[in-house]
């Protein structure tokens, strides 16, 4: 009687990695339009494994360390935060390259861009609210343009996440009517 041989296969202790070759980069940062662009690179940034730099500070370490451990968590993140930095500035359009190359770390160049940005955002924000507090209708113009017009102002401070109750968006356009 023949009986029925079975092979085994080893599993392997490896960890593979899903295939990854449909990342897509984010468009350059020109300096306009940073929350978007932000929220971009950050998912980029998760698809490559490599957000956490971001948030993490450089692991201390002696120039004559010699535990083996240690030496090679340090080169592991020395090589990770090198690949972050370099995505977020390959991210960057060329005139921003190059006030940004300098920065040493992955880290310090997120909360530099951030700082500058996010600022500027806030100005953005002032700038679509004065806009809007500012907008009177004329006579000169058809109802229907100036609608549109005010429409695209209540736009721009929704994609702000700013909120407006639809019964004071009613009231502050009746308001804005010319008097005729």
């Amino acid at each position: 009687m023949a009986s029925n041989s079975t092979s085994v296969v080893p599993l392997s202790t490896s960890i593979v990695r899903p295939n990854n070759t449909h990342r897509e980069k984010s468009k350059k940062f020109t300096g306009v339009d940073f929350k978007r662009w932000q929220q971009k690179m950050l998912f980029y940034l998760t698809t490559l494994n490599l957000v956490k730099i971001l948030r993490e500070d450089a692991p201390t370490i002696e120039e004559k360390e010699t535990d083996s451990q240690k030496r090679a968590a340090f080169d592991a993140w020395s090589h990770s935060d090198f690949l972050c930095r370099n995505y977020i500035l390959n991210c960057l359009d060329n005139t921003l390259y190059n006030v940004y190359c300098s920065v040493k770390t992955a880290k310090l160049l997120w909360e530099s861009l951030e700082k500058k940005y996010k600022t500027e955002d806030a100005r953005l924000k002032k700038f679509v609210v004065g806009k809007f507090l500012d907008f009177k209708m004329v006579d000169s113009k058809t109802v229907m343009t100036q609608v549109q017009e005010i429409q695209l102002i209540l736009h721009g401070i929704h994609a702000e996440d700013m909120k407006l109750c639809e019964p004071f968006q009613v009231a502050a356009i009746i308001e804005k009517l010319p008097p005729m």
